[in-house]
């Protein structure tokens, strides 16, 4: 016998599959964004293949977030972030957890240089990958630069190792992370985690040229990321709401 299937059974399958669309293409819109921001600039055929998807797809992506200003399409063809884009990271670093983490840091940073005369970054857990969110550059002519809002990977760095750290014990310091030439061949990173209540929530690092970070240098610097890091995390215990 032949099954029936009532137009009212049909339309209820259409209504559930549309939510279902809408997310996958929300899915797809934030994929590709994740892929400029990362990227710094990039063609329609490296959004496509770093995304995986269909070049026509991504291009209809693209345009909407075009449209919307969030990112803009230069001469050569490229995508990179626009306006709305830079609004919108602008706001979440001026208000809410972020703000109040930046603002009990950015003396420690300051501090850091003053003491290694080596650039400062404040960094934040981002899934799998570490994000950098502030920085104080360095007083050398040859300093490390440019990595705010930068993604590195969690594995196998200095600023991963802070951020996966154990919780301290109450009254305890954190110890400094060493690194060299994770991410930048001959980059010497020093590293120090942030605590809150539950664990590491930032890390403060510094980063300069490895055959200057050694020695005592190395120490110094060392010695002056993790006061840093402790003041920061005790700075942030003060502040009513916590850093999540």
């Amino acid at each position: 016998m032949q099954q029936e299937i009532s137009v009212s059974e049909t339309n209820a399958g259409i209504s559930a599959a549309a939510p279902l669309h809408r997310s996958r293409s929300a899915e797809r819109v934030l994929a590709l964004l994740d892929a400029v921001v990362t990227g710094g600039e990039l063609s329609l055929t490296e959004a496509a293949a770093h995304t995986g998807m269909p070049a026509s797809t991504a291009l209809r992506h693209l345009r909407v977030l075009t449209d919307r200003g969030y990112l803009v399409k230069g001469s050569s063809g490229s995508y990179s972030v626009g306006p709305a884009f830079v609004r919108t990271a602008l706001a979440s670093l001026q208000s809410g957890p972020y703000a109040r983490l930046r603002a009990a840091a950015l003396p420690e940073l300051e501090r850091l240089v003053e003491v290694t005369e080596e650039s400062a970054y404040l960094a934040v857990r981002d899934g799998d990958a570490a994000v950098y969110i502030a920085t104080v550059e360095g007083r050398r002519a040859i300093r490390h630069v440019g990595w705010v809002g930068r993604s590195v990977p969690i594995d196998g760095t200095a600023v991963g190792e802070a951020l996966l750290s154990a919780p301290l014990a109450p009254g305890a310091r954190p110890g400094p992370i060493f690194n060299t030439g994770a991410i930048e061949p001959d980059v010497t990173a020093v590293c120090a985690p942030i605590h809150g209540a539950g664990g590491p929530i930032a890390a403060l690092s510094v980063l300069g040229p490895a055959d200057r970070l050694t020695g005592a240098r190395l120490r110094t610097a060392a010695d002056a990321v993790t006061d840093a890091a402790a003041a920061t995390s005790s700075a942030l215990s003060s502040v009513p709401a916590e850093v999540t």
